[in-house]
C-alpha cells in the first residue's frame, strides 16, 4: 500500500512539474557595454609631411627602422585595444602614385574572402589637395578599416586598423562605430606640408 501511495505521489509530482505554458528558450551570448568618452581632438603635426587632428584618447609614436626614424606612425587606440598604422610615402612621379594606389587596393582585396561586405567612401577636398578612399570591412576580418590619401602629385598616406583581439564583428561593432567617426575626422582635417 505504501509503495502504491509513494508511486502515485511520484507520478503526480512528475506530471505537475512538466506542466506550464512558458517555453524556456536559451538566451544568446551577450557582450559588455562599452562607454566611450565624447570625441575630442588634438592636432598631430609631422613637421615635414602632414598634419591632422587625432582623438585625445589615442597615442601616436613614430616608427623606427634599424634605429632610424621613418615617416611611418603607430597610433595606439587606447581603450579600443587596437593599432592604427599610418604609412607615409613620398611620390616622386605619376607611375609611383599608381603603384601605391594599386598596392593599397590589393591589400583591400586580400580581405574579400573573410569580409561579408566591403564599403568604400571617397573623399575629395580640392582646396587642400586631399583625395582618397576609406574602406570599411564587415565581418570577422583581421582589419576593419583601411584608407589611403594623396595629393595626386607628391604625397601618399595609407592607414590600416588592426584590433588586438579575435575578430568578432558583432562584439566589436560599438568600438568600430566610435573609431570610424575618428578616422573620418582624421581624413577631413588632413593637410599636406609643402
Amino acid at each position: 500500500m505504501i509503495k502504491i501511495i509513494g508511486s502515485a505521489f511520484l507520478l503526480a509530482f512528475l506530471i505537475s512539474s512538466c506542466g506550464g505554458d512558458e517555453l524556456l528558450i536559451p538566451k544568446p551570448p551577450t557582450y559588455l557595454r562599452t562607454n566611450f568618452p565624447e570625441h575630442e581632438y588634438v592636432k598631430l603635426d609631422d613637421a615635414s609631411t602632414y598634419s591632422f587632428e587625432l582623438s585625445k584618447i589615442y597615442f601616436a609614436k613614430p616608427l623606427t627602422y634599424k634605429g632610424e626614424l621613418t615617416n611611418h606612425k603607430e597610433v595606439n587606440l587606447g581603450p579600443l585595444n587596437g593599432i592604427l598604422y599610418l604609412n607615409y610615402y613620398p611620390v616622386p612621379n605619376r607611375d609611383t602614385l599608381v603603384r601605391y594606389i594599386n598596392l593599397s587596393n590589393d591589400k583591400v582585396d586580400e580581405h574579400q574572402i573573410k569580409a561579408t561586405k566591403i564599403k568604400d567612401q571617397n573623399f575629395i577636398f580640392p582646396d587642400r589637395k586631399v583625395y582618397g578612399t576609406l574602406f570599411e570591412f564587415e565581418g570577422n576580418v583581421a582589419t576593419n578599416f583601411q584608407f589611403y590619401l594623396t595629393d595626386s602629385s607628391s604625397h601618399f598616406l595609407r592607414g590600416e586598423v588592426l584590433m588586438n583581439c579575435r575578430p568578432n564583428y558583432d562584439s566589436l561593432r560599438p568600438s568600430l562605430n566610435y573609431l570610424k567617426a575618428d578616422i573620418i575626422h582624421l581624413i577631413e582635417t588632413l593637410e599636406w606640408k609643402k
